[in-house]
């Protein structure tokens, strides 16, 4: 071991060994001196004593699980995770169909991780009378979204303001008296807010300063967003961005926990704090998730329900069945909300050129046939019956034009439409109603329709009348 020839000297120090009964170090100090020059690391003067910055520290010998997680740590299953959201969201309100719970808790989900998604769905809750149980799912989803700011009235510069000190979750209630015509004003910044926060890169432009320091300033406007209201009021850049809930009164017979803000509150966090939790072990996997998406469910429909589908094939269990047909429910059941004057007008024309088995009409015969359509609106558009020139403008938006056409036992042509060729209404029914559909299964009012609406269940509370399906 030693290196020094010299008898009866320390090899580390030089000093004489005297009563050490080492025949190399004089001391203790000068063995552990030795050794640890020998495997290449500094000791501290003290023994250890005191902490010391150039000495690294090595992990214990024994585990420290026995300490317990962490704070923030998950002990839970994602599936549990959410069951006890869900349970929790059930407690306080009555919905139109066992699929909006899910919906609702896995909506809440998502915005512990907005940022990891390339779009934030609007959740759009409607109903067709006050009292439906709107504001109680916001004042429940206060409690357990991330960052909640809960306003009914506020102005588009301020919710900039917010939105660009973020992150926050939007949560609007009476959105109806803002984007109703009767209440006058100009809300075209709010809407365009809202629409463009959809997406995660999405800014807007705005010049700020004084006239003499004007300047360009980009605001992010990406935030999760609650919107309730009245039906019928919603502009449909926004409701194409959504998955809507069509709310619906109490019946007598059906009961649910009184809610004390105080008491939820407190119930709330921990079910909150396990919720951001869970996402956020997670969160890394999610922005490059792909869910295979249900039969039908593409675009933008797609886009939308990506994130709630991610959340739910990490948690397991029973939740990406459940995701799966909650998705293929609500995307369904959009294709039987009517979107526009427009899609209504190709609907009907559908359901009429199916009935009479013919692939032209002219004009007269089908005005005369649409203002005898019973609930119908074109026997009193706008005060007047639907007329030719109102008809042709509708239409040709779509790409439909009229022509000179003959029908059977006809001597001369007459302006009417066909279905095929050029300006065809074949082509406009193919790309904006859904397939097999008819007026009352016409259109996309939230996102892309699928191809079967047959098994869709009521949870409309604004359903248009129901005519029988034919076929196409």
């Amino acid at each position: 071991m030693s290196t020094d020839t010299t008898p009866g000297r320390c090899v580390v120090c030089g000093s004489e060994l005297g009563a050490s009964p080492s025949p190399d170090f004089c001391t203790e100090v000068c063995q552990g001196l030795w050794h640890t020059e020998q495997a290449g690391h500094a000791t501290a003067d003290d023994g250890g004593r005191a902490p010391d910055r150039d000495v690294p520290e090595a992990a214990p010998v024994r585990s420290l699980a026995w300490l317990g997680p962490p704070p923030g740590a998950v002990d839970r299953p994602g599936h549990e995770v959410l069951d006890q959201v869900a349970a929790f969201i059930a407690r306080f309100n009555v919905f139109p169909s066992e699929h909006c719970v899910p919906t609702l808790a896995l909506w809440y989900a998502h915005t512990h991780a907005a940022e990891s998604f390339y779009v934030t769905p609007r959740l759009i809750l409607d109903s067709a009378e006050p009292g439906s149980g709107k504001t109680r799912v916001l004042e429940v989803a206060q409690h357990l979204v991330c960052a909640p700011e809960m306003t009914i009235s506020v102005t588009t510069a301020a919710l900039f303001r917010m939105v660009t000190d973020g992150p926050i979750t939007i949560l609007f209630d009476e959105v109806d008296a803002i984007f109703n015509p009767k209440a006058g004003g100009n809300y075209e910044d709010l809407r365009a807010l809202l629409n463009a926060g959809y997406k995660r890169t999405a800014t807007i432009a705005r010049c700020v300063g004084d006239a003499r320091a004007m300047k360009v300033e980009r605001f992010p406007v990406y935030a999760p967003a609650v919107l309730a209201g009245i039906a019928g009021h919603m502009p449909a850049t926004i409701t194409t961005r959504a998955i809507t809930v069509h709310m619906k009164r109490r019946r007598p017979d059906e009961t649910v926990e009184p809610f004390k803000e105080r008491h939820v509150a407190r119930q709330a966090t921990p079910v909150r704090e396990t919720l951001a939790a869970w996402v956020a072990s997670i969160s890394a996997r999610l922005a490059d998730a792909l869910p295979d998406m249900p039969d039908g469910v593409t675009d933008r429909a797609a886009e939308i329900w990506e994130p709630l589908l991610a959340l739910a094939d990490e948690a397991g269990g029973h939740w990406p069945s459940t995701a799966r047909a909650a998705c293929s429910h609500f995307v369904a059941h959009a294709a039987t909300q009517p979107n526009s004057l427009g899609i209504r007008l190709l609907a009907d024309l559908r359901e009429l050129f199916t009935t009479r088995d013919t692939d032209r009409m002219s004009t007269a015969d089908m005005l005369a046939a649409l203002c005898e359509l019973d609930e119908a609106p074109w026997a009193e558009l706008q005060g007047k019956p639907l007329d030719a020139r109102r008809l042709g403008s509708l239409l040709a938006k779509y790409g439909v034009k009229s022509r000179d056409i003959k029908q059977p036992g006809d001597t001369t042509a007459r302006k009417g439409y066909r279905l095929d060729g050029d300006g065809g209404l074949a082509d406009a029914w193919s790309r904006y109603l859904p397939a097999g559909a008819t007026a009352a299964t016409s259109a996309t009012t939230q996102v892309t329709p699928v191809a079967d609406t047959s098994a869709v269940a009521d949870t409309s509370a604004t359903d248009p009348p129901s005519r029988p399906s034919r076929a196409a």
